[in-house]
C-alpha cells in the first residue's frame, strides 16, 4: 500500500461568521425539531474515549456515534430526510417551523406528492437515506450506484422499496447520469452535492447533517472541543458542520482539519491550488473510503471550508483501516464504536499524528498536544460487513 499524508493550511479562513449562518445554530434547531418527529429518532451517542486520548497524549477525545441513526448505519439518512421534507413542504406550502413526520403522512399531502419520483446517485449511504426517506413517507425512490459499489449496500437499498442499480460509471459520472433523468423523465433530482445553477436541494441536505452538530453540543456540555476533524467526500458534511461550528463558537471556534483519501482528495488540491478555481479529479478513485471516493467538490461546501476550515489533509487509506481497528478494538475501559472505513477516517489521522514521531512537525502546525480536546464524526458503522471483516479481521491496509 503506497501513499503519504500531505497537508496544506487555508491560506484565507475568515473571521466573518455571517455567512455560516446558512447552517448555524438557529437553522439547526428547526431541522432538529424535524428529525425529533420521526418515530425512530434519538440522539445518536458522543463517545468520550478516555484511554486513547490518555494514550495519544490529548486531554480528551471524543466519537460521535453515527452507526445507529434512524436503524440506517449511517449518518445520511439526517439530509436525506430534510431534503425531502423541505421539498414536499414547498411543494404543499407547510412553513419550515411547521414540518413534521405526522404533516407529511397525511393524507391531504400524500395525494400532493404520490406521483412523485425522487432520483438521486450515491455510494450507499445517500441512497440509503433517501430509500428510507421515501419509503417512510410512502413516495418512489430511484437510486444509481458507481462502479464498483458493494452489493451488500445495494441490497440494503433495494430493501428499502426503492428501485436501485449499479452503473458502470464512476461517481460524478453517476451523479451525471442521475441528473439527466430528472431532465428526461420529470423526476426530483436529491443530491448531496452541488454545482452552478444546482444549489437549492444540496444546501437542505448539508442544513440536515446540522442535527448531529446540535446533538454534539448538547452532549458535550460546556466543554469546548480545541480541534474538530471531518471526512470530505464532495465536501457537504464537512462543509456543513463547519459552518455550523464557525457560527456557534464565533470568535473561539476550534481548529477544524479536512481528511481525505489520497486517491479522491479534490478539496484537498482545491485548497491548495488556492487560485479560486474547484479542482476536479477524474477516472477510477480506487479508495477503501468508498463514501469519500468523489472528484468534485460540492460547491456550497467549498463555500463554507474555503472560509472556516483551518486545514486539508490528503492520507493513504491505511489511516482510515487504522482508525477502524482503534475504534473497534478499544482500550481497557474505552467503549467501542464500530466505524467504517469513511467513518474512522478521521480517528485514524489523529492516531497516526500523535504516534508518529516523523509527524512531529504536522502536530506543531496543527497546535494539537496535552491540553487538546478533539472531535471526530464516526458517520457510518460498518455498512460493507464483509469489507470490514477483512481490513478489521486480516490486517488489509496494514501499512503505507
Amino acid at each position: 500500500m503506497s501513499g503519504k499524508i500531505k497537508a496544506v493550511a487555508n491560506q484565507h479562513s475568515s473571521k466573518d461568521y455571517s455567512k455560516a449562518e446558512i447552517f448555524g445554530k438557529s437553522q439547526a434547531m428547526l431541522v432538529k425539531k424535524y428529525h425529533k418527529s420521526f418515530p425512530t429518532y434519538h440522539p445518536t451517542e458522543l463517545k468520550k474515549l478516555n484511554h486513547l486520548a490518555e494514550y495519544l497524549g490529548v486531554d480528551a477525545f471524543y466519537v460521535k456515534d453515527e452507526s445507529s441513526r434512524f436503524g440506517l448505519n449511517a449518518f445520511k439518512g439526517l439530509g436525506g430526510s430534510y431534503c425531502i421534507g423541505k421539498y414536499i413542504g414547498k411543494k404543499c406550502g407547510i412553513p419550515e417551523e411547521q414540518l413534521t413526520y405526522e404533516k407529511l403522512k397525511s393524507e391531504e399531502v400524500r395525494k400532493e406528492t404520490e406521483q412523485l419520483t425522487f432520483v438521486t446517485a450515491t455510494d450507499g449511504n445517500h441512497g440509503r437515506g433517501i430509500a428510507w426517506t421515501a419509503q417512510e413517507l410512502g413516495i418512489k425512490a430511484v437510486v444509481y450506484m458507481p462502479n464498483g459499489s458493494a452489493e451488500e449496500r445495494l441490497e440494503n437499498i433495494k430493501k428499502l422499496g426503492a428501485q436501485a442499480s449499479i452503473t458502470n460509471l464512476n461517481y460524478d459520472d453517476t451523479v451525471r447520469f442521475a441528473a439527466q433523468c430528472e431532465k428526461e423523465k420529470g423526476w426530483v433530482l436529491v443530491q448531496d452535492t452541488a454545482w452552478k445553477g444546482y444549489e437549492k436541494i444540496p444546501t437542505w441536505i448539508m442544513q440536515g447533517y446540522t442535527t448531529m452538530a446540535l446533538e454534539a453540543i448538547a452532549q458535550l456540555q460546556k466543554e469546548r472541543p480545541t480541534h474538530i476533524f471531518l471526512q470530505a467526500g464532495v465536501g457537504a458534511m464537512a462543509g456543513a458542520l463547519a459552518g455550523f461550528f464557525a457560527d456557534y463558537y464565533q470568535k473561539a471556534k476550534p481548529t477544524i482539519v479536512i481528511v481525505e483519501p489520497n486517491k479522491a482528495d479534490c478539496i484537498y488540491r482545491t485548497a491548495g491550488a488556492d487560485d479560486g478555481k474547484i479542482h476536479i479529479i477524474t477516472g477510477d478513485m480506487n479508495t477503501i473510503m468508498a463514501g469519500l471516493a468523489c472528484g468534485e467538490p460540492c460547491t456550497v461546501g467549498w463555500e463554507m471550508l474555503s472560509r472556516y476550515a483551518d486545514y486539508f489533509v490528503s492520507m493513504p487509506d491505511a489511516i482510515a483501516a487504522k482508525g477502524m481497528r482503534v475504534l473497534g478494538n478499544p482500550l481497557p475501559g474505552d467503549e467501542r464504536v464500530i466505524s467504517g472505513e469513511s467513518g474512522a477516517a478521521t480517528t485514524g489521522f489523529v492516531t497516526e499524528l500523535m504516534t508518529n514521531e516523523s509527524l512531529e512537525y504536522l502536530r506543531r502546525t496543527l497546535g494539537i498536544n496535552e491540553e487538546s480536546k478533539v472531535l471526530c464524526f464516526s458517520t457510518e458503522g460498518d455498512t460493507d460487513k464483509k469489507n470490514y471483516r477483512d481490513i478489521v479481521w486480516n490486517g488489509t491496509y496494514s501499512s503505507f
